[in-house]
């Protein structure tokens, strides 16, 4: 099918839209992993998600492909017989980085060869998110690639073509057909972010789903009988399961379309070092041979990635899942062996006190009863928290014992710097919501409150919060 002219003109200008005016989120979705060649996605094919703020992904990756039986031509492209096979690795680099939590940009090296290996081919990248689910949900994003054409002396330029590098029989005009123009691919997709069933004895996972649209590469030669073996019309789809092993380790198993080629693959991610295998092109069987039998003839691929993070707690990005929900309760654990063991008679009257809410750091109010001497009582049997500490846990992370926190430090949060302002004070769970984290610590913001915030809060105890403001001159923690 031929590249429609218009087509560009109106996602050109979404991305560019999308770009000026999308807000910046706090990223909470399911870190996704390298693509090939263009950032990160999948192995072909992007997705609806892009890298956070100043993450750098640096990845290499490439296959062994016999080209089979080549076809010889002249200087003046004429063709003048049949060469024999070569069995080559063929290999590119990318370079990507996150921008604001809402965009992607980079840059790809996909063939430094002299003219007759294929000609040099570089590229740039990039992706606009203009919507993105705080956890599950659906995504929606914009972007484009540009890949350069060499040109071998001999008129047109060589347009890059799926395998990645350029070829002389695929030309930016095929004598009589429409317009082959891969230089420029632009695209829309949207994925749906799932989480998992952690339930059954599964290990921790989430589902991702994505479909798009796009022009150049994913659509473009889909005329040329040898280039196409089905007709997306530029759509290309894609799905993945993430399934974490341990803190800092994610293993995504993935299955895609790229609107010509259907390709299955693997990736791990140990800490921010990525490595993956992939079997491309699956959906053709192993050809006998012949002239352009490259384009139908499946290939093994490998690929390596790091991920890095200045900002975070080491220079590596690690990976996670979407967060899950803490339990809104109050754990008590068994008392130690060494403990004495009061039991009480049946009918013996419970512990008089007064109902009272503690909102937790998960945003949920646990009810609890305030004795007359000011004692916390808490359980069915309406003990006292100062016979059970410290072994008695609260649901939730607090900041109360954070260096950051004791230190009054300031939080960094939606390009805006909040200070610590007031004293410490009781909320109602139901007057506020959750909006992010900090140093795993999660930000809450009331709930009648518009962004860009002015105040946010913190739990610092079970119960007690503090508020930080923004725009206000530290003089504290010097």
């Amino acid at each position: 099918m031929k590249m429609v002219r218009g087509r560009t003109g109106w996602l050109g200008g979404l991305a560019l839209a999308a770009f000026l005016t999308a807000p910046a989120i706090a990223a909470q979705t399911t870190t996704m992993p390298s693509t090939l060649r263009y950032g990160s996605g999948l192995m072909d094919t992007p997705v609806a998600s892009v890298l956070p703020h100043m993450t750098i992904t640096g990845t290499y990756s490439g296959f062994f492909m016999d080209l089979g039986r080549s076809l010889e031509i002249n200087a003046s492209g004429d063709p003048i017989g049949f060469g024999t096979g070569v069995d080559q690795f063929y290999s590119d680099g990318s370079l990507a980085i996150g921008l604001f939590d809402r965009a992607e940009l980079g840059a790809s090296l996909q063939s430094f060869n002299d003219a007759a290996a294929g000609g040099n081919i570089w590229g740039i990248f990039g992706r606009v998110q203009l919507m993105r689910p705080m956890n599950q949900g659906l995504g929606l994003a914009v972007g484009g690639r540009y890949l350069t054409a060499p040109d071998f002396g001999d008129g047109p330029s060589y347009q890059p073509t799926r395998v990645g590098f350029a070829d002389r029989r695929f030309r930016e005009t095929y004598t009589g057909l429409d317009d082959v123009n891969t230089k420029l691919s632009l695209y829309g997709v949207a994925t749906a972010h799932v989480r998992g069933f952690d339930q059954g004895g599964l290990p921790p996972h989430d589902l991702t789903f994505s479909a798009g649209y796009g022009t150049g590469m994913f659509q473009g030669g889909d005329r040329l009988s040898f280039y196409n073996f089905a007709d997306s019309e530029g759509w290309f789809f894609g799905s993945a399961a993430h399934i974490g092993l341990g803190d800092s380790s994610l293993l995504t198993l993935m299955g895609e379309y790229n609107g010509f080629d259907l390709n299955i693959g693997a990736e791990l991610d140990a800490g921010g070092i990525r490595l993956g295998a992939q079997y491309l092109a699956a959906n053709y069987a192993e050809p006998a041979g012949g002239y352009f039998s490259e384009y139908r003839k499946p290939r093994f691929g490998i690929m390596a990635s790091v991920a890095l993070n200045p900002n975070g707690d080491g220079l590596l990005s690690k990976p996670s899942l979407m967060a899950r929900p803490a339990p809104d309760t109050i754990r008590i654990p068994a008392s130690p062996p060494d403990t004495v063991r009061i039991t009480r008679e049946v009918g013996t009257p419970l512990p008089d006190g007064t109902p009272a809410n503690v909102c937790l750091a998960t945003g949920a109010n646990v009810q609890v009863r305030v004795s007359a001497q000011g004692d916390t009582l808490v359980g069915p049997s309406r003990v006292s928290i100062r016979t059970l500490r410290p072994g008695v846990v609260f649901a939730g992370t607090y900041a109360g014992n954070a260096p950051w926190f004791r230190n009054d430090e300031a939080i960094a949060f939606e390009e805006r710097q909040y200070d610590k302002s007031g004293d410490e004070l009781r909320m109602d769970c139901g007057q506020i919501m959750r909006i992010g984290e900090h140093m795993g610590v999660s930000l809450f913001a009331r709930r009648d409150a518009d962004r860009p915030f002015e105040i946010i809060y913190v739990a610092a105890r079970p119960g007690i919060w503090q508020g930080y403001q923004s725009g206000l001159r530290r003089t504290r923690g010097k």
